[in-house]
């Protein structure tokens, strides 16, 4: 079992990864291969339980597979379907911690926190403590605290699964202008087939535990979209489906 980093030319590159727990060795990942490219966005979907949060700690090197490797070029940054912002601290001093930790001088902390507060639109709030934050905005705080990791490629979970529909509407928005203009590598989790369809370039399925990559779907659609276009739902569908053969499986 390794965590390297990749030398495929991939931003990350799974390799017949197999991860179990407890003393009655469940097994949450086995045999799971994927590779994500530089600057790619993935999404994947699956059912509740199969490994998917699992696969995303494992990438970040928060834990370790049980065999296979793992490889990874560059950083990572995560963002959860919780904020997770220190409730004592300001939208900026939130940044600037993250900063400080990866070692920025203090005197570029203050003016490299305002940067990311205007990339995604906080600007004006910066001032403010979580709890005076609508949870989009609080998520988009997020969003700049994991870019001031320096991250090369993020990992979120979930990240707009606790929002209504038109503020995770709103973020797709976001998040698709960010990762245009940074080129960053996004790996994305969600239980939304239609969200899936609406950021990813491609939308991989997973299958019930043990997870393994069961089916990928391209989505050659052109950007902007809109979660409920016809040709997001089309799509959608066919990928839902997908999903539910799945689950049938497992349940069969």
């Amino acid at each position: 079992m390794s965590i390297v980093e990749t030398q495929t030319g991939a931003a990350i590159a799974v390799r017949q990864v197999r991860k179990s727990y407890g003393p009655g060795h469940a097994l949450a990942l086995e045999g799971i291969s994927l590779d994500v490219r530089p600057g790619e966005f993935i999404c994947m979907v699956g059912a509740s339980g199969c490994g998917k949060t699992t696969l995303l700690n494992l990438i970040a090197g928060l834990d370790r597979p049980s065999d296979g490797t793992v490889a990874v070029a560059g950083k990572t940054g995560l963002l959860f379907q919780e904020s997770a912002l220190f409730p004592w601290l300001t939208v900026q001093a939130n940044i600037e911690l993250a900063l400080r930790l990866i070692g920025v001088p203090k005197a570029r902390r203050a003016e490299r926190a305002r940067e990311l507060i205007a990339l995604v639109r906080l600007t004006g709030s910066e001032h403010r403590r979580p709890h005076q934050l609508s949870g989009g905005m609080r998520q988009r705080a997020a969003l700049a605290r994991a870019l001031a990791q320096d991250a090369d490629i993020l990992l979120m979970d979930e990240p707009f699964g606790a929002l209504d529909a038109i503020t995770r509407d709103l973020l797709h928005d976001e998040l698709e202008r960010v990762w245009a203009d940074t080129g960053l590598t996004v790996l994305f989790v969600t239980h939304n087939v239609r969200e899936a369809v609406r950021l990813g370039d491609r939308v991989l399925v997973l299958s019930s535990r043990p997870g393994r990559v069961v089916e990928e779907f391209a989505v050659p659609l052109a950007r902007p979209r809109r979660m409920d276009s016809a040709e997001v739902v089309t799509l959608a569908g066919t990928v839902t489906e997908r999903l539910r053969q799945e689950v049938r499986r497992h349940a069969g």
